[in-house]
């Protein structure tokens, strides 16, 4: 990921050998799959401040979002995306080919994603009615909310187990660490708005949790698939980006920008861009 405009050698795909030989594949799998845990876990510890406070303020939880949205998208192209087209390069693919390929991979992950999103119910319409004095309205809000938190974690599970894929443990574990870092406010965020709708504090924590922790499923597949075809990488890379590029856009943003007369959401957004992006170049 250093050279971006140098061609890559064809040796820095993983191949066949490497897996069976001087690269295993278990071990690859195993830390992959441990990366993306570690990652989801650090929901939890934005969560846990909320024992001895209340809700944040709405200008700190745009700020927040803003954040989030800022990683998350510095983590689609430098992480995924670039890597993608150099890795399509090695294969032995032309720069345009490689382009053609890790595009096509990344819109249909976000119509994947897209398409999931559509499917999902609401956690009010599953048997979850709301709490007193809550209006179903409000309810069907947040519990949307939350629900696309957890659905747009495991993309980012599957960007932590492909980055591991590669066999570059340093690409892995700036993508790991920056998607850890911005799951602590995602964590903060899912628990804060589930106490607003009358949830207690260990349950919201609980549930902020749970939703980290769909990236290591998410993980798990995406480091043991690049593991085992190394082929697949530049699909599966492009791949990730689509699904967190349009998490991003359909779900982030939008909320995070919703009132936000001060511009904290941009400015979070800057600052969390700039973060993701000095970790990937230092790390990876």
């Amino acid at each position: 990921m250093k050279n971006w405009g140098a061609r890559p050698r064809a040796a820095s795909l993983p191949s066949a050998c490497q897996i069976s030989g001087s690269a295993p594949i278990y071990p690859i799998i195993l830390t992959g799959f441990l990366g993306s845990l570690a990652a989801g876990l650090a929901t939890v510890l934005g969560a846990i401040p909320l024992f001895g406070a209340g809700r944040p303020s709405a200008r700190l939880e745009k700020g927040f979002l803003g954040f989030a949205a800022g990683v998350m998208l510095a983590a689609s192209f430098f992480s995924l995306i670039i890597p993608g087209l150099e890795q399509g390069e090695a294969a032995g693919f032309s720069r345009t080919a490689s382009a053609a390929i890790v595009i096509a991979a990344m819109l249909t992950g976000g119509a994947f994603v897209g398409l999931i999103n559509r499917l999902v119910p609401a956690l009010d319409g599953i048997g979850l009615p709301p709490n007193k004095g809550v209006s179903a309205a409000t309810h069907r809000r947040i519990c949307l909310f939350v629900a696309a938190i957890t659905l747009h974690n495991f993309p980012e599970g599957l960007a932590v187990g492909v980055s591991f894929g590669t066999g570059d443990f340093g690409a892995g574990y700036a993508t790991a660490l920056g998607i850890g870092l911005q799951n602590i406010p995602e964590g903060l965020t899912v628990a804060a708005a589930l106490m607003t709708i009358g949830y207690a504090r260990g349950h919201s924590i609980v549930a902020a949790l749970g939703s980290g922790l769909v990236e290591p499923v998410g993980g798990f597949i995406g480091v043991a698939t690049v593991a085992a075809v190394a082929g697949l990488l530049p699909l599966a890379l492009g791949f990730a980006a689509g699904a967190m590029i349009y998490v991003v856009s359909s779900e982030i943003i939008p909320h995070a920008h919703r009132d936000d007369e001060h511009g904290i959401a941009t400015i979070g957004l800057m600052i969390g861009l700039a973060a993701m992006m000095f970790l990937d170049i230092s790390l990876g």
